[in-house]
């Protein structure tokens, strides 16, 4: 969750926004034979989707605002949230393949 090399927790486990290093700087842990794909992506728009959908379902219900209010509101924070626990996300699926022994087919 600290985006942090699963193996050691010392090494940063990613070079850029969602790019994966080759080895860990601080274990040398090779990375290079685990690949998350869009797991991360499907569980983060799970998460984050449903409740700013069910909530700007709720207030629509509740209090009739214009749209654009509505669309005001959900979309920075549904954004927000998105990329917000993308990082987060992809660290733990690749903690869990670390975890289970995955290798890449």
């Amino acid at each position: 969750m600290l985006c942090r090399c699963p193996n050691c927790g010392r090494g940063p486990l990613f070079a850029g926004f969602l790019k994966v290093v080759d080895r860990c700087a601080a274990c040398r842990f090779d990375f290079t034979r685990l690949n998350t794909g869009d797991g991360a992506a499907v569980f983060v728009m799970q998460i984050a989707g449903a409740p700013v959908v069910f909530g700007a379902l709720f207030v629509q219900l509740a209090y009739n605002p214009p749209i654009w209010v509505l669309l005001a509101v959900a979309l920075p924070l549904v954004l927000g949230l998105s990329l917000g626990l993308m990082r987060p996300g992809k660290g733990v699926m690749v903690a869990l393949q670390m975890r289970n022994r995955t290798e890449r087919c």
